[in-house]
């Protein structure tokens, strides 16, 4: 089987490489944050094959699919066709679960219409998205939203005070005023000193037209009580207005389980059908493993042909770590590295082979123990006559590569080349940044002393039953314990109302492509009021979303065609040339640079060409301090991955100098190459040093080493875990026995 050929990538930072990969083997991909490995695999071999299989459609289907551009590369060969499984958590709404996502809630549908009893329908009406058998006043949702009137309105305040606690219910607002001009209160009485009649007036009249109304009154309008008008603006009519006002109607808004299918979500009529005396809602509400306890305690023989597919795909659930969800959990819920496995499983049982499995570091969200797991399901890909590419950082992983392909030496402009290719003992072997990482003796570090500690009391949450712990100060601690073991619920429940708590995660920042690294720093008006200085030129000018940007593409860079019945076209502006600045704008330099070279500048390049001016260089080496150096001023925030988000929130803090404060980041080496852990370990150092408590929820096994105090919860997850296994120094988890975490902490350390 030829290997497929790549010459001539230069795609991003790439130096216009020339690979081969071979084929049916496990190949990954390693290298610094940075280095082009994403450039390679997903913009380059990915894009192209998408974007080539495409175009075998017709034109209107094309114009129904994501759209690829051709990346830069001057020729691929022997490409097969591509499935991308990225760490993109699993979308849709509370109506996708994990039954439904998967596909596993259909068998488990057709077993109960099949031999449930009393038979009352067949298997589509099982389901809770579905008309006939969807719960009648839940509409299938388990829950109904109501509204908390003590969080609607003040009472210690007045109408004309602002008493209708919502912003568009304000005196000034038109909304507001349909009560202050009603004629029907008195504006200045405290909702407190209300009749039980007035307050009914106020809330819960149906829209009527009033009679004599006062001369301010609209006179179309009809008078409506704040809760049915907040209901059908906010509840019923569910759209910009909601959206909008997102924060404060989740403020109001309160979900209350179905009072008429206590959450099950389907009608009476569905529900009395059951198994062994369980219902279909009890069975997805049971855990994965619980669920093939109960299909093993079956004796039908008419059914084996649903039993015995339905137990295999619960098992594959159960063989990467995913044994503690259960089937009725919506997807939303999910965290990225479930997300992920779950995808994982949909194609291991899938008949089609020959193509190419491009991953996304599956490690991500894993402990060593889980990753065990994965890797099987890898292989068993690859086994099946498949070509699996892994971009990955994680030790266990890359030891299970057939072939290394090793990106670097550095990040950003300072990689690009492949520096090694071959075996895993060669790797080992090389003089490469990843060699070096994966050759280096762990120890624990020595621990500071506790001091004082922060007590977390009786915590009951998810898979948590009164469970205590204290968390010691001015210290770094690493929860630790298998995906689902109760880390993350233990942290954010106990330290919710604590003061004083900052928590660093990797939701993706609010940004659009006209938002970059300088923007979310607050130094872009810094770096063009500097260029005015010395230019002359007005500070607006330096703006590609003011009076700066290029005539013909209005600041974007680029021009997209859209085309009626083809996928829309988009190329490079031929008068700015994608620098989205004016011509005249590009001719004022500073030091031989525009303001769009500077932009092109990494955060290493902007350091030394800013080093005269304190405020700009300060909040670039609080970037670079946390490992992004690589960077480009310019780089849109919504192309960084979650560990880079994470990183950049973190940087501004970094330039603040907090004290007396609580840090919780929640897996901060997402991302991060092994040769540049140090850099977070220093950072963490430094903030406990300046004063402040540092909590990391983490599986890397290296930034274990580097704590003080390790938390550990298990031993498994879901139902299973939710225990505190134990809280001490490091060095004392290697002594419990029944902790995954000592198991892998003490191979990694000997």
């Amino acid at each position: 089987m030829a290997n497929i050929i790549i010459k001539g990538a230069k795609q991003n930072n790439l130096k216009g490489i020339n690979v081969e990969i071979p084929k049916h083997q496990l190949i990954v991909f390693t290298g610094r944050s940075g280095s082009g490995k994403s450039s390679l695999v997903f913009s380059t071999i990915a894009a192209e094959s998408e974007r080539l299989l495409n175009e075998t459609y017709s034109t209107y289907i094309q114009n129904q699919l994501t759209q690829y551009e051709k990346p830069d590369v001057d020729a691929i060969h022997n490409l097969p066709v591509s499935m991308v499984i990225s760490q993109k958590r699993l979308g849709g709404n509370s109506r996708s679960t994990v039954g439904t996502i998967s596909d596993i809630y259909s068998a488990v549908r057709l077993l109960w219409s099949r031999i449930g009893e009393p038979f009352v329908a067949y298997s589509n009406e099982f389901s809770f998205n579905n008309p006939a058998g969807m719960c009648e006043t839940c509409h299938g949702l388990g829950y109904v939203e109501d509204i908390d009137v003590d969080e609607l309105l003040d009472y210690d305040k007045s109408l004309n005070e602002h008493a209708i606690n919502f912003p568009t219910f304000g005196p000034d607002h038109w909304r507001g005023k349909r009560y202050t001009n009603s004629g029907l209160f008195d504006n200045d009485k405290k909702l407190k000193d209300y009749t039980a009649d007035e307050m009914k007036t106020l809330l819960y009249t149906e829209p009527k037209k009033l009679k004599d109304a006062p001369e301010k009154w609209p006179k179309t309008a009809k008078f409506e009580g704040v809760i049915n008008r907040f209901r059908r603006n906010f509840l019923i009519n569910d759209g910009f207005e909601k959206n909008r006002w997102l924060s404060e109607v989740n403020r109001v808004v309160t979900e209350k389980t179905c009072p008429t299918c206590h959450g099950k979500r389907l009608n009476s009529k569905i529900l009395s059908c059951k198994i062994n005396k369980l219902d279909i809602a009890d069975f997805t509400s049971m855990t994965i493993r619980e669920n093939i306890q109960f299909l093993d305690e079956l004796d039908d023989p008419t059914a084996n042909y649903i039993i015995k597919p339905l137990r295999a795909q619960l098992q594959s659930l159960v063989d990467i770590g995913l044994g503690y969800l259960t089937l009725s959990r919506e997807t939303p819920t999910l965290s990225g590295g479930e997300s992920q496995r779950i995808k994982l499983i949909r194609h291991l049982n899938s008949p089609l082979t020959d193509l190419v499995y491009i991953i996304d570091e599956p490690s991500v969200g894993l402990h060593p123990e889980d990753i065990e797991n994965i890797n099987r399901i890898i292989q068993s890909i690859r086994d099946k006559g498949n070509t699996v590419l892994v971009v990955e950082h994680d030790p266990d992983i890359i030891k299970i590569a057939d072939h290394v392909i090793d990106i670097g030496p550095g990040a950003g402009k300072n990689g690009g080349n492949i520096t090694f290719q071959g075996s895993y003992a060669d790797l080992l072997r090389s003089d490469t940044a990843t060699g070096h990482a994966l050759k280096e003796k762990h120890q624990l570090t020595t621990p500071r002393e506790p001091q004082d500690f922060i007590s977390l009391k009786n915590i009951s949450k998810n898979n948590l039953h009164d469970v205590s712990v204290d968390i010691p100060k001015d210290m770094i601690t690493t929860v630790t314990g298998v995906a689902g073991s109760g880390k993350s619920t233990l942290i954010k429940t106990g330290f919710k109302k604590v003061s004083n708590t900052i928590t660093i995660d990797q939701k993706p920042v609010h940004a659009s492509n006209r938002s970059n690294l300088l923007t979310y720093t607050d130094i872009f008006d810094d770096v063009r009021a500097f260029f005015s200085s010395v230019t002359g030129l007005k500070k607006s000018l330096f703006s590609y979303n003011s009076d700066g940007a290029c005539p013909n593409c209005n600041g974007k860079g680029i021009l997209k065609t859209e085309l009626a019945y083809m996928p829309d076209f988009s190329q490079v502006c031929e008068v700015c040339h994608g620098t989205r600045y004016k011509p005249e704008v590009l001719d004022a330099t500073v030091d031989g640079y525009s303001i769009a070279d500077v932009l092109k500048l990494t955060v290493d390049e902007g350091i030394a060409y800013f080093n005269h001016h304190d405020k700009i260089t300060e909040t670039l080496k609080s970037l670079q301090a946390t490992g992004l150096g690589y960077m480009t001023l310019g780089q849109s925030l919504d192309t960084l991955s979650g560990g880079e988000v994470q990183r950049v929130k973190l940087s501004k803090y970094l330039i603040e100098q907090v004290t007396d404060h609580i840090f919780i980041f929640d897996e901060p080496t997402t991302g991060l190459h092994e040769e540049d852990i140090h850099v977070l370990v220093t950072l963490f150092n430094d903030l406990v040093d300046q004063g402040n408590t540092v909590i990391l929820i983490e599986h890397n096994l290296t930034m274990m080493t580097a704590a003080d105090w390790i938390v550990d919860m298990g031993p498994e997850a879901g139902q299973n875990g939710g225990r505190l296994l134990y809280s001490g120094p490091p060095a004392g988890l290697l002594d419990v026995k029944e902790s995954y975490t000592a198991r892998h902490l003490k191979r990694y350390t000997k």
